[in-house]
């Protein structure tokens, strides 16, 4: 026993050192760095693997010599004959089957009996409400255009999700190949989606359903996987005993367990078609995202603020009525109850949709709204944004801070990350992996990074990771301390997590107009719209995890006599640690999603080579660009994570 427990002290001694090892290599190829010949500073040319050339090729064989083309151009009809469906039904699109559109008021109607149906009178409102606002401020044919693709996408995407997670639960080693599949998945850039789509699928709708669904899958795939994992024993005993069949304890028995789930992972799909289907609008895909694009382009911030009250008052009414069907009950009767009594909510919805839609011929205004007759006051918002920026006050605050980040913070540190040896970064990397998971995690996180180093792109990886590491410091400075105050004064927790999930549901983009209206088209632009994304979740995680700590604690903290800040740092930050650790790992995730979208200012980092592989045929440069931007996002994933891991063992929890 004491040869064992000796054995395992010198392991736990030896992480350390040898991350320290690493480290102090890396530092010295750091100081040495004038003397180091250049092949140690930074990969020759003549060793960066040619991978968009093997990857276009690799495409261009599936795609022409193989006939995949082919295959998804008849994919590429079948959805559009379902998308033309939903387009004549919501917004009246001239094709067949030339049924639409259904009267705005007639949605709104139905919307607010379904709200009902699931939450009560407050959903009802809220589902209601939000189609009726898209109607009077003049948005419903955009919001149709969008919500048309959705209604396709988020279908596709729940059942293809639900085969593969039922693939994988049923086969390891299917599931043991695919899990990795998906953690690139999730982390490649929006960009990477949309280029495979137009190539092998037509420019517009269809495109941007493709990139949706491809976008949405993996937490459908993941929720389903392991909601069948954790289907009691007792439950699937009894189910063999009532002799069913192997499909019937699926139909009946692992998939009613497993509703919570799946209906979680139902809600995620929704949620990721919405942002996803608002950012295919750089691939022509009409609707709210590309009139956006548009509106930012001509920076009039009152209508995209307009826009982007519509999107986020669409999303939260998705989100809220899914999390509601996840947590309703299925509702029984009695035998003999009858029919219009188990259905009167139904028979409501229909009766409603039926009384709008007669109302509709009659009435104008109920089967439309003209742009006369909207309520939107884009202009005026305008007027008095211009006004404020304007204010001499306002101006010389920014322009000051615009100098000094400049000047004296991110272009100094960017410089100096970019003056750092390629190994050395490496190096530095493989400790961190070292002190959190030994060498396995060491080699993991080191070889994502020298894959990007090998790829040619490390430069343009570097700024990417400068404007990443900067904005989630930020973030950290300002989201740390505002989660911790409002996680101990109860009456601002509330109100900060709403405005974080208002936050998290605004298009990510529209971050971009106040940057650049405060700042102008520069870096503190890009480090602003992202630090904006990145403080959400830093501070929902340190909300969340502080006001987990047991009570059972905190009273044994008051009883032992420890002052408020004490019991702060000595018992609520140490356990809520792993908790914002997380935070911390969506913080930064966040920040490499909106990297890339800050390319639309106009950035020099992978962002920027991402958006302009969308105007030629450079798939395989488009995969590469995407890869390195995963690879590095998944070294910090690890690398966190495995540290949150670590912590709550050692803490128990």
């Amino acid at each position: 026993m004491t040869d064992v427990s000796s054995d395992r002290r010198d392991r736990r001694l030896a992480a350390p050192r040898a991350a320290v090892i690493l480290l102090s290599l890396a530092l010295l190829l750091t100081l040495a760095k004038p003397l180091l010949p250049a092949f140690l500073t930074r990969v020759p040319d003549g060793a960066v693997l040619p991978y968009d050339l093997w990857m276009q090729s690799l495409f261009d064989f599936i795609k022409d010599d193989l006939g995949l083309i082919h295959v998804t151009r008849a994919i590429s009809a079948a959805l559009e004959w379902l998308l033309d469906i939903t387009a004549n039904l919501l917004y009246g699109k001239n094709r067949w089957p030339h049924v639409g559109p259904i009267p705005w008021s007639a949605v709104a109607a139905v919307a607010a009996v379904t709200g009902y149906a699931l939450g009560g009178a407050r959903m009802a409102v809220l589902a209601g409400g939000t189609f009726v606002w898209v109607a009077l401020i003049g948005q419903w044919d955009l919001a149709m255009q969008t919500m048309s693709v959705i209604a396709v996408a988020a279908p596709v995407a729940v059942l293809t999700g639900l085969l593969l997670g039922l693939a994988a639960w049923k086969f390891p080693r299917f599931e043991r190949a695919l899990m990795p599949f998906l953690a690139v998945l999730q982390t490649l850039p929006f960009f990477t989606y949309l280029l495979p789509a137009v190539i092998f699928f037509k420019v517009g709708p269809t495109a941007g359903c493709i990139a949706t669904v491809a976008y949405a899958i993996p937490p459908m795939v993941l929720m389903t996987t392991l909601g069948l994992k954790a289907v009691s024993d007792e439950v699937v005993e009894a189910g063999k005993m009532s002799g069913s069949t192997r499909w019937q304890m699926l139909r009946h028995v692992y998939i009613p367990s497993a509703r919570t789930e799946l209906l979680v992972g139902v809600n995620q799909v929704i949620m990721l078609s919405l942002a996803m289907v608002v950012l295919t609008a750089f691939i022509g895909m009409p609707g709210l995202g590309a009139k956006l694009l548009s509106l930012m382009n001509s920076l009039k911030l009152g209508r995209s603020f307009e826009i982007g009250v519509t999107i986020v008052l669409i999303a939260v009414t998705l989100d809220r009525c899914s999390k509601a069907w996840v947590i309703k009950q299925p509702q029984h009767f009695e035998r003999g109850t009858p029919w219009w009594k188990r259905n009167g909510l139904l028979l409501t919805g229909i009766g409603a949709f039926v009384a709008f839609v007669i109302l509709a011929q009659i009435v104008q205004v109920a089967d439309h709204i003209t742009r006369a007759q909207d309520l939107s006051m884009g202009a005026e918002i305008d007027d008095v944004i211009r006004a404020i920026l304007s204010n001499g006050v306002v101006t010389s605050i920014t322009e000051w801070l615009r100098w000094f980040l400049i000047t004296w913070v991110l272009i100094p540190f960017r410089n100096a990350l970019l003056w750092l040896p390629t190994p050395a970064v490496i190096l530095a990397i493989a400790a961190a992996g070292h002190a959190v998971g030994g060498w396995r995690s060491s080699l993991t996180a080191g070889a994502f990074f020298a894959i990007v180093a090998l790829t040619g792109w490390w430069d343009r990886s570097i700024i990417t990771l400068y404007a990443v590491i900067s904005a989630v410091i930020l973030a950290a400075m300002i989201g740390l301390p505002l989660g911790i105050l409002a996680a101990r004064r109860k009456k601002w927790a509330e109100p900060i997590l709403l405005v974080c999930d208002t936050a998290q549901t605004f298009p990510s983009f529209i971050y971009l107009i106040p940057a650049i209206m405060l700042f102008g088209v520069n870096d503190v632009s890009v480090v602003f719209a992202i630090f904006i994304f990145a403080t959400v979740p830093l501070m929902r995680y340190t909300i969340e995890g502080i006001r987990a700590v047991p009570e059972e604690l905190l009273e044994a903290a008051d009883m032992s006599g420890a002052t408020r800040r004490q019991k702060l740092v000595n018992v609520q930050l140490p356990l809520a640690l792993p908790t914002m650790a997380v935070g911390f790992n969506q913080a930064i995730m966040f920040a490499f999603f909106m990297v890339i979208i800050a390319a639309f200012i106009g950035t020099q980092d992978l962002g920027q080579e991402l958006q302009k592989t969308l105007a030629g045929n450079q798939l395989g440069k488009n995969f590469v660009l995407g890869i390195c931007v995963a690879l590095m996002a998944l070294s910090f994933d690890h690398i966190i994570m495995r540290w949150s891991a670590n912590q709550r063992r050692k803490l128990g929890v």
